[in-house]
C-alpha cells in the first residue's frame, strides 16, 4: 500500500510536522545545505487560508452511468420536463457525459458510509452494525471487532434522496402516498447536475419513477447594470436592506415582476421602491372603501347586480382570474405579476374607484348600496388573488375588512365562472374608459393644464354610444376634466383637437388653453428626434458584430427601448394628426 512506501516513523503524522521532522533529521546528519525560500502556487482554500495539495486516499464511489440511463430517459420521454426547456442542453450535458461519482467525504458529520472493516481490512457493508456484524461471524467463522469508515455520504447523495426519504421511504407510509411524486422543482440552474440530476436518478432507482413533472429554473438576481452581483465590485444588494426600507412585500413582488422566463432579474432599488408605492395603492384603496360604508357581504350575489360599472369591473376581476390561472400554469411569473398590477392600479384603483364615487355619494340608495356591496367584493377578490406575491399586506387589509372569515392562505383560489354578466353594460363602460384614456392622453401630449376643464363636442356617433355617454355622463365629464359635452355634427372651430375612439369623432377647442402653433413645433420636433433613434437602434440590432460581440443583456435592452421608442412615435404621431 501507499502507507508502506513511508517510512514508518513518518506514518500517520501531519505533513506541517512530517517536514519540521525531516528538516530535523537532515540537520543532525549534517546533510542539510540550506535554506531557501521558494516562489509556490500551491492553492489555499479562499475562506480557511488552509494550503490545498493533493493526498491520495481509498474513497467510495457509485457506477453513475448506470445511474444516468433511466434519468435520460425521465427527460427525454416527458415524464419530467425543463422550464425554460432550454436547460435540457445542461442536464444531458451533463448525464451523457458523467463519470464515476465520488460518494464518500471527510467531514465532521452527516450519514456515515455504512462499511465496516475486520481486523484483516476485509469489508463488510450493512445497513446496520448488528447485520454487519452477523455477515462478519459468517466470513471469520466467530466474532470479531469491527471498525466503521469514518466518511460520510457526499452532501448531494444524501439530498438527492430527500422527495421520498423525508415522507417515510422505503415504507409505504400515508405521506409518501399522498405527496410522492410532487408537481414542481424550483431551483438554480448551477444545481442542475448536483441537485437535480441526482434527485432523478436517485428516485428512478429507488422507486421507479421521476421525483417531480416541472422543474423551473429561476434567474438569477444581478444589479440593475446587468452585473453578477460581487462583493468586492460592492454591487452586492442586501435584500433585508431592501426589506427594513420597503417591505418584504415589495421586495416579493419586484421579484416575481421581474422573474421572466430565460432572463436573470436586473435588480434596481427603484422598482422596489415603486411597488412598494403599489402596496400603499391597495392599502389606500382599501381605507377609501372603508370610509364609503363597503362592508364584504359573503352572502352578496354578483349576479344580482344592475348597474353597468359593476357588470365592467366583474369582468375585469374574470378576465384577471382567467390570466392568472394560464400565467401561474405556464410558470410565468412576470406575467402574472403584469395582470396583478395593471387590474389592482388600473382597473381598481385609477378606473373603478374614481367612476364608483358618484355612485357612492348618490342620493338612489339602491345604486349607492350594490356599488358599496361590489366594491368590497372585488377589494376582497383582489387580496386572495394578489396574496400568493404579496401575502402580508392582502393578509393585513383581509383581516381588518372581512373579519369572521378564514385567513387568505385556507381561502380557496376564485373561480367566477357563474356569474353571469350583460356584456352590453361591459361595452359601455370599455368605450367610456376608453373615451377617457384618450382625452387624457391629448390633454397630456400638449400640455394642457392639469386643473383647466375643457369642452368636448362629439360630432360624428352611433346611437349605442351616444346611450352610453349619456347613460355616464357624470362620470366620463368627472374622470376627462370636461367642463361640457355636447352631440353637435356641426360644430367646428380652429385651434380644436381631433379625439377619436372607435365609433366616435370629437372636437375639443383649445386655443384658449395652449399656444397651438408652439405645440405643433414642439411634437414635430419631438417625432424627428425620436425618428433619429428609432434608426440608430434599428442598425445596432441589424448590425452582426454588434450581436455577436454584445452581451445578451445589452441586446435584450436595446430590443426593449427599440419598442418603447415606436411605441413613443405612433402616439406622438397621431397626436400632431389630431390638431
Amino acid at each position: 500500500t501507499l502507507n508502506d512506501q513511508v517510512p514508518e516513523a513518518y506514518r500517520g503524522m501531519d505533513r506541517f510536522e512530517a517536514r519540521k521532522k525531516l528538516i530535523t533529521e537532515l540537520q543532525a546528519h549534517d546533510i542539510l545545505i540550506e535554506i531557501e525560500d521558494h516562489q509556490h502556487k500551491v492553492p489555499h482554500g479562499d475562506r480557511s487560508g488552509t494550503v490545498i495539495e493533493p493526498y491520495l486516499t481509498d474513497q467510495w464511489y457509485v457506477d453513475a452511468e448506470k445511474l444516468a440511463r433511466p434519468a435520460l430517459e425521465i427527460i427525454r420521454s416527458g415524464a419530467a420536463q425543463f422550464v425554460p426547456r432550454n436547460w435540457e442542453k445542461t442536464y444531458y450535458g451533463w448525464l451523457e457525459n458523467i463519470q464515476p461519482w465520488c460518494i464518500s467525504r471527510q467531514l465532521w458529520w452527516g450519514h456515515q458510509i455504512p462499511a465496516w472493516y475486520g481486523p484483516d481490512g476485509h469489508i463488510f457493508v450493512a445497513e446496520t452494525e448488528a447485520e454487519a456484524q452477523e455477515i462478519a461471524k459468517k466470513h471469520y467463522g466467530e466474532d470479531r471487532v469491527l471498525e466503521r469508515d469514518p466518511d460520510v455520504l457526499d452532501t448531494w447523495f444524501s439530498s438527492a434522496l430527500w422527495p421520498f426519504s423525508t415522507l417515510g421511504w422505503p415504507e409505504k407510509t400515508i405521506e409518501l402516498e399522498k405527496y410522492y411524486p410532487t408537481q414542481l422543482l424550483i431551483t438554480g440552474f448551477d444545481i442542475i447536475f448536483f441537485w437535480v440530476a441526482r434527485m432523478i436518478m436517485m428516485a428512478t432507482h429507488f422507486t421507479g419513477q421521476a421525483p417531480f413533472k416541472d422543474i423551473y429554473i429561476h434567474a438569477l438576481v444581478r444589479d440593475e447594470k446587468g452585473q453578477k452581483m460581487s462583493k468586492s465590485k460592492g454591487n452586492v444588494i442586501d435584500p433585508l436592506t431592501l426589506i427594513d426600507h420597503y417591505g418584504t412585500d415589495a421586495l416579493r413582488f419586484t421579484l416575481c415582476a421581474m422573474a421572466a422566463q430565460g432572463r436573470d432579474i436586473k435588480l434596481a432599488t427603484s422598482r422596489v421602491e415603486g411597488y412598494r408605492n403599489f402596496g400603499t395603492k391597495l392599502w389606500n384603496a382599501s381605507r377609501f372603501a372603508e370610509m364609503n360604508g363597503c362592508v364584504f357581504d359573503p352572502d352578496f350575489d354578483p349576479s344580482t347586480a344592475n348597474l353597468s360599472l359593476s357588470h365592467w369591473i366583474l369582468s375585469r376581476l374574470k378576465i384577471t382570474i382567467e390570466k392568472l390561472d394560464q400565467n401561474l400554469a405556464q410558470y410565468r411569473f412576470n406575467d402574472a405579476a403584469d395582470t396583478l398590477y395593471h387590474f389592482i392600479w388600473g382597473d381598481i384603483c385609477d378606473r373603478f374607484i374614481e367612476m364608483a364615487k358618484p355612485l357612492l355619494s348618490s342620493d338612489n340608495l339602491q345604486d349607492k348600496q350594490e356599488i358599496q356591496k361590489i366594491t368590497a367584493y372585488i377589494l376582497r377578490h383582489a387580496y386572495i388573488i394578489l396574496h400568493p406575491v404579496m401575502p402580508f399586506i392582502t393578509e393585513a387589509l383581509a383581516e381588518k375588512t372581512t373579519q369572521g372569515l378564514p385567513p387568505l392562505i385556507h381561502t380557496k383560489w376564485p373561480d367566477l365562472n357563474h356569474i353571469t354578466l350583460q356584456e352590453q353594460y361591459i361595452q359601455d363602460i370599455d368605450l367610456l374608459v376608453s373615451m377617457i384614456d384618450e382625452i387624457r392622453s391629448v390633454r397630456s401630449a400638449v400640455n394642457v393644464p392639469a386643473s383647466a376643464k375643457i369642452a368636448l363636442y362629439i360630432t360624428e356617433i352611433d346611437p349605442k354610444s351616444q346611450n352610453a355617454i349619456e347613460k355616464n355622463l357624470e362620470i366620463l365629464t368627472r374622470m376627462a376634466r370636461l367642463e361640457h359635452v355636447s352631440f353637435d355634427n356641426n360644430f367646428s372651430a380652429d385651434g380644436a383637437m381631433n379625439i377619436t375612439v372607435d365609433r366616435i369623432t370629437a372636437l375639443s377647442p383649445l386655443g384658449d388653453l395652449i399656444d397651438i402653433t408652439k405645440e405643433r413645433a414642439r411634437l414635430t420636433k419631438d417625432i424627428e428626434k425620436v425618428k433619429k433613434e428609432i434608426s440608430a437602434m434599428e442598425g445596432r440590432l441589424q448590425n452582426e458584430k454588434f450581436l455577436m460581440n454584445a452581451e445578451q443583456h445589452v441586446i435584450d435592452e436595446t430590443r426593449e427601448r427599440l419598442t418603447e421608442k415606436q411605441d413613443t412615435f405612433s402616439k406622438v404621431t397621431r397626436i400632431l394628426s389630431s390638431f
